[in-house]
């Protein structure tokens, strides 16, 4: 189980209390589908660009419900205009954890901008050690050395992870990958296999200094010593999901399970404008994860492990649908 590391929130506190009407921990809005890279692994989704209005309601909506933790993401949510507006209301209204996803392209100026207005956590795209490979991850030439530039002078000033995209192309030269990355002066390092690349992630060394500063590394590097598949679930794991009860993922007027859920074409639990928090929490008691073929291939071992504690509590029955 993870604790309170950036953006995750995945605790033994969160799991014994989450309930439908306990505080919203993490909300993740799509602001635009928009993005100036062309990864070969990426599940793009949504539409046009979330409308001002729309979005400054939504937040304040979580802003009302006492939200931990909001990532604001796309595409690329630095090619919405207003970004830094919404960033600024998170602050000011009082949300913890600030993020945004980006692929780190973007001037350094933008970022600094940002950083002004209340990001205290920036996610960052890196899944190249070098500027041949990187152009080829991103689809795009040109650009490497600026998101590396970028990665190191944000992560002397906050809180920086990167996210490591395995697949065919890149999966060979992760250990290296996760060593330039670490030299960046990251906080913290996530990797993970392409939906559609498979489950388990290939061999991984890392020096032992480097996991004991690197928390998230650590956590999933250890899952794969023991034989933890990055994704996916197994009989013996939780059929629901308890997550879903204080966590959200948004695209244009809807509410997902979770953000992989709505990457890999799930179906929206409801609209936002509805009764939301009681619709999830409908879910996460009928839903069976088993018998949801996104869920039983993509739910991410730090998902899986909550759920598993949610259902050694008692919170949720794995095996009765309509416990409460």
């Amino acid at each position: 189980m993870l604790d309170d590391i950036g953006f995750y929130t995945l605790t033994e506190r969160r799991a014994k209390n989450g309930r439908q009407d306990s505080r919203l921990m993490r909300a993740e809005l799509l602001l635009s589908a928009r993005c100036n890279f062309h990864c070969p692994y990426c599940r793009g989704v949504g539409g046009p660009d979330m409308g001002f209005e729309q979005a400054t309601a939504l937040l304040q909506d979580w802003i009302d419900d006492d939200l931990f933790a909001v990532r604001l993401s796309g595409g690329e949510p630095l090619l919405y205009k207003r970004l830094p507006e919404l960033v600024r209301q998170a602050r000011d209204g009082g949300i913890t954890w600030r993020a945004v996803s980006t692929n780190g392209s973007a001037p350094l100026r933008k970022y600094l901008e940002l950083l002004d207005a209340g990001v205290n956590d920036f996610s960052i795209s890196l899944d190249a050690c070098c500027a041949a490979d990187g152009d080829r991850m991103a689809g795009i030439r040109g650009l490497w050395g600026r998101v590396v530039q970028n990665i190191r002078d944000l992560s002397a000033r906050t809180y920086v992870t990167v996210g490591v995209v395995l697949t065919e192309e890149n999966g060979a030269k992760v250990s290296d990958i996760i060593d330039f990355a670490a030299g960046l002066g990251v906080s913290d390092i996530r990797v993970i296999p392409a939906a559609q690349h498979g489950a388990m992630l290939p061999k991984v060394e890392a020096a032992p200094e480097l996991l004991a500063r690197l928390p998230l590394l650590r956590y999933r590097l250890d899952n794969l010593s023991h034989g933890r598949t990055v994704r996916g679930l197994v009989e013996t794991d939780s059929r629901r999901c308890g997550l879903a009860m204080d966590d959200l993922a948004v695209c244009e007027s809807k509410h997902y399970p979770c953000i992989i859920y709505l990457r890999e074409g799930g179906e929206p639990i409801g609209d936002v404008a509805g009764p939301v928090r009681r619709e999830r929490a409908d879910w996460s008691r009928m839903h069976d994860t088993h018998a949801d073929p996104i869920c039983s291939k993509n739910c991410l071992d730090v998902c899986v492990a909550f759920n598993n504690a949610r259902a050694s509590y008692n919170l949720v029955n794995p095996t009765t649908p309509d416990s409460k």
